[in-house]
């Protein structure tokens, strides 16, 4: 990758000094001996060769100094300036000149390019090291959708399941229902007729004669609920020793606590069971 970088921005420079070198000689070798015009030249690319090399230099220290990068982008800027110029006096060839006039430009754009990469470049252990995290993470990613997509399967042969047993009770209790309802029509219709209660009454005679009962059959509908029954204020401790002892020594021998309460609670007594007990503890 440093090749792919540091190549491309090396060759533009190398070219922009050609081009510039060029120039500055054919600008001057008519004003000037041509050996002079080579010397202003090449300084010009010598001194933006110094200035890159020292701004490298600098970079694989780790550092950077402002005042070298501007005199560097100072001497693209010179050589760059010096192609548009050329171009401008041309004449018939100014379209080509300007089409080279970038260079310098593009070369210093390639250099920056390349300090980036530098600045940013892994060494190959750590882009291993970073393979590998993606890699696991990517692994662990794919156990987890295998996992949810199996679990949302199994939930949903469970709620098949699940729907088809409820479908099954629903059938079977309507089945039930309609069973239960046509029974009880047959009652209702048997408790209707008149030849009912003599048909019952006939059969019953022989077994308890003298006897009349009165038959009626279950009614299907609604039923009304039945009140709580009022158990009446709570009895004291004194009250609550004195019946204990008188259910108690009702009979000879004395009852025992289970016999004692089943009398107590038969009588329409409340109380509770551990109150009774207390209580019980009490007289014996």
């Amino acid at each position: 990758m440093k090749a792919r970088t540091v190549l491309p921005a090396a060759v533009m420079t190398a070219v922009s000094m050609v081009l510039t070198l060029a120039v500055v000689v054919m600008w001057l070798g008519t004003a000037v001996p041509w050996p002079v015009a080579l010397v202003v030249g090449l300084g010009i690319d010598g001194g933006w060769l110094a200035t890159l090399a020292y701004e490298r230099r600098l970079a694989a220290q780790g550092d950077h100094n402002r005042v070298v990068a501007a005199v560097g982008w100072s001497f693209g800027l010179l050589a760059a300036g010096v192609l548009v110029a050329h171009a401008a006096t041309a004449g018939a060839s100014a379209g080509a000149w300007l089409a080279v006039a970038w260079l310098p430009i593009a070369a210093k754009a390639l250099w920056l390019v390349h300090g980036l990469w530098e600045r940013t470049a892994l060494t190959p252990a750590a882009l291993n090291a970073i393979r590998s995290i993606q890699q696991e993470a990517r692994d662990e990613a794919a156990v987890a959708r295998a996992r949810l997509r199996a679990e949302a399967t199994t939930e949903e042969t469970r709620l098949t399941a699940v729907t088809g047993a409820g479908a099954r009770v629903a059938r079977v209790q309507a089945e039930t229902a309609r069973t239960l309802a046509g029974a009880w029509k047959e009652l209702e219709t048997a408790r209707q007729r008149e030849d009912t209660g003599r048909a019952l009454t006939s059969v019953t005679g022989r077994v308890t004669p003298g006897v009349t009962p009165r038959w009626d059959l279950p009614v299907w509908g609604p039923v009304e609920p039945v009140g709580a029954l009022d158990a009446g204020p709570a009895l004291s401790d004194a009250e609550l020793d004195t019946l204990v002892d008188d259910i108690r020594h009702s009979e000879d021998p004395a009852l025992s606590y289970r016999e004692m309460a089943a009398r107590f609670r038969a009588s329409g007594h409340s109380a509770s069971e551990v109150r009774l007990r207390a209580a019980w503890k009490r007289v014996v």
